[in-house]
């Protein structure tokens, strides 16, 4: 007898488990990653390793407790694992250890401070990481019962870059490159200094350099996009440095063009360093791609996918997690390279050549593949691929037949109990003609014979895009009767240069007119009830919303969420603000161009709102920070534009991919409840009488 489905609910958020830094053992017969969970009761968040063989059979779990188990990492021999772990202090995660044949985990490290990206020395004798130490003002407070009670007592700012979204105050000291013996623990520190930072260290082949990227111009705040790659011998302590530099008298900088770069890696010859770069200097509106340049500095660097316009990043949005674009991966004989690519809506795998040819896909199925790795031997390949309706499973590809089949099947008993609706993907023609990839997600049960409400959602950025990917927000919303419809329009990665061209230093401009085309398409559907489409977007997609009631009254109802608002004050008080201006193409700050940053400023047409509209922020956003949202609300009241405002205390920019459960709830009960309100009057679906005023906050 079949099994009637149910619709999803806000509270199914509680029964995710989502997986991440999936690693496959050097003989590739186990496949090690870590599960995340939610606690209903406490809303706290725990996650263990759990390890599932590749030949097949059920995934098992490997750690236990309710402490955060992350980042594992297969020893070159294949006989430990290490990983971070808050398991012995809830605020100081460490490094632990932990046999895979069976023993208990050991803390390996006794640092106190923050650690960056680790990885295992190619003979498996050593870890090297990045390392942050904390403040000796914080660690006498904690120490000091009393200075403790006080807090805080003054905060002496003397840097640009001074706070981080989802961080908060940066503290003074400053990342560094530190070596630990994996028998003893020992850690070594290689750099030093109060005035550079270093990243994402890499061991070279031999086991004798670690690379790493660093930005060591006059003052790298203001000079923010110019970052370049160093060398130094991994043997090497702190006696005898030079204090200005921090570095070896013998460290080595290997030219490269000028530009932000990310996740540098050697090839298995030694030979070559491949890594990715955003653009050249300031030019946010190219493309991240990637790049090889000659190890020993003798030659100069090379644009490998520039030639191709393909973006070598993972920018599909979803709401279950965080985006991760993994470092470019060798083969074993050093002639190709693997790297995500973002391109209509999916993020696929491809490789090519060290020389700039043959690029190919290597998994291009819809949906995007967030995280990849070989084993040694390079006969197989496991990745997490997460889809429209799934939010990520790990897969096995066999390399040398391509066929693929699927590791975990994690939510699957949850995801097939639900009925999520049908999604449709369409093509479009925009504002000027241009061709437009959009989705229509029909509620479950959907009648073309009937009309109904709409939401348009779009996105933040607008360096992203939707795609193939699980949004719990748009299947929520869409359970309770909506048509959501969501699309990239320009200014948004994942269709050239061109198409993200077209909006800078003009945010308003190609995006408006394209969104309004979209519109224009959806309403033209014969189930689409023109009377009642609601628009909603967060970040840049709440910049647009905002943006859309200063210049349309066709939206009966609006959410804005996480806004930007004011490009004026956007300047000067985002954690961004070192390098605003660059982000939405403007040459100068806005104390130089005053008009111009107003003419981009949602509140400039403010006054023409007639729109309800709901006003949601995180009260510790540091990237758009609140006033941001504070001033579309005050401005709206004062009009007489009916409006409220939803504050989340204690929650950064990021709350609704992964804030604390609760609040993710409240959060969409409240544009649910306000959608209802104008949007289903009068047809006897409001869901006011269902949601409880202990969600308020």
């Amino acid at each position: 007898m079949p099994t009637t489905k149910r619709t999803i609910t806000a509270e199914d958020l509680y029964q995710f488990q989502l997986i991440s830094g999936c690693e496959i053992s050097p003989d590739g017969q186990h496949v090690v990653f870590s599960l995340q969970r939610v606690d209903p009761k406490t809303h706290k968040e725990s996650s263990n390793l759990w390890v599932v063989p590749t030949e097949g059979g059920p995934a098992r779990q490997f750690t236990y407790g309710n402490q955060l188990d992350r980042r594992p990492k297969w020893s070159p021999d294949g006989r430990e694992i290490a990983f971070i772990s808050n398991r012995g202090e809830a605020r100081q995660p460490q490094i632990y250890l932990i046999p895979f044949h069976g023993g208990e985990a050991r803390p390996l490290t006794q640092l106190n401070g923050e650690i960056g990206r680790f990885e295992w020395s190619p003979d498996g004798k050593q870890l090297v990481c990045n390392f942050r130490k904390k403040d000796l003002e914080a660690i006498e407070r904690e120490e000091d019962e009393q200075k403790k009670h006080l807090g805080v007592v003054v905060r002496h700012i003397t840097r640009i870059v001074f706070k981080e979204d989802g961080y908060g105050f940066l503290p003074q000291e400053r990342w560094h490159i530190w070596t630990i013996d994996a028998a003893s623990g020992e850690a070594r520190q290689l750099t030093a200094g109060d005035h550079y930072d270093e990243f994402e260290p890499c061991w070279s082949p031999d086991g004798q350099a670690i690379l790493f990227r660093s930005n060591r111009t006059g003052d790298p705040d203001l000079n923010w996009d110019v970052t370049d790659l160093y060398i130094i011998p991994a043997n090497q302590d702190l006696t005898g440095f030079p204090n200005l530099s921090g570095l070896p008298a013998d460290a080595r900088r290997i030219p490269t063009p000028p530009g932000p770069k990310e996740t540098p890696t050697f090839s298995p010859d030694g030979r070559w360093v491949a890594y990715y770069q955003l653009g050249g200097r300031s030019d946010r509106w190219r493309h991240t791609n990637l790049w090889v340049v000659p190890a020993d500095g003798q030659g100069q660097a090379q644009n490998l996918t520039a030639p191709f316009d393909a973006l070598a990043s993972h920018v599909t949005l979803n709401d279950m997690g965080r985006m991760t674009t993994m470092p470019p991966t060798w083969s074993s004989d050093s002639q190709t390279i693997y790297f995500q690519s973002s391109w209509h809506g999916n993020t696929l795998l491809k490789s090519i050549g060290v020389d700039g040819s043959n690029l190919r896909d290597v998994i291009d199925s819809p949906g995007a593949v967030e995280e990849f790795k070989f084993d040694q031997a390079q006969a197989q390949l496991v990745y997490l691929h997460g889809t429209m309706t799934d939010p990520g499973q790990i897969w096995l590809r066999n390399t040398a037949t391509g066929q693929t089949r699927p590791l975990t099947n994690v939510n699957q008993a949850l995801l097939e109990s639900l009925d999520l609706g049908e999604v449709e993907e369409v093509w479009f023609k925009g504002a000027a003609n241009n061709n437009l990839q959009g989705w229509i997600l029909k509620p479950p049960g959907f009648n073309p014979g009937q009309q109904y409400p709409s939401i348009l959602q779009i996105h933040g950025g607008p360096l992203v895009q939707f795609g193939n990917f699980f949004m719990h927000e748009f299947y929520f919303l869409a359970a309770q009767g909506y048509v959501i419809y969501f699309c990239n329009p320009r200014g948004g990665w994942g269709y050239g240069e061109e198409h993200t061209q077209a909006i800078y230093n003009n945010w308003g401009g190609a995006d408006y007119a394209d969104l309004m085309a979209w519109t224009d398409f959806v309403q033209q559907q014969p189930y689409i009830d023109p009377a009642r489409m609601g628009v909603t977007g967060g970040s840049y997609g709440g910049f647009m919303t905002t943006w859309i009631i200063g210049h349309t009254d066709r939206f009966k109802a609006a959410v804005t969420q996480r806004s930007v608002s004011n490009m004026i004050s956007m300047d000067g008080s985002s954690d961004l603000a070192y390098r605003f201006h660059a982000l939405f193409g403007a040459e100068k700050h806005a104390w130089q161009d005053f008009d111009n940053y107003w003419r981009q400023s949602p509140l400039k047409y403010i006054a023409n709102a007639k729109t309800p509209t709901l006003v949601i922020h995180n009260e510790e956003d540091l990237r758009c920070e609140i006033e941001q949202g504070e001033q579309i609300f005050v401005a709206l009241k004062k009009l007489g534009v009916e409006t409220e405002m939803v504050r989340f205390p204690g929650e950064p920019h990021g709350m609704s991919r992964d804030g604390r459960t609760d609040r993710r709830i409240a959060r969409l009960n409240h544009i649910l409840r306000w959608f209802d309100r104008y949007l289903k009057a009068g047809d006897g679906h409001l869901s006011e009488a269902s949601f409880s005023p202990d969600d308020d906050v």
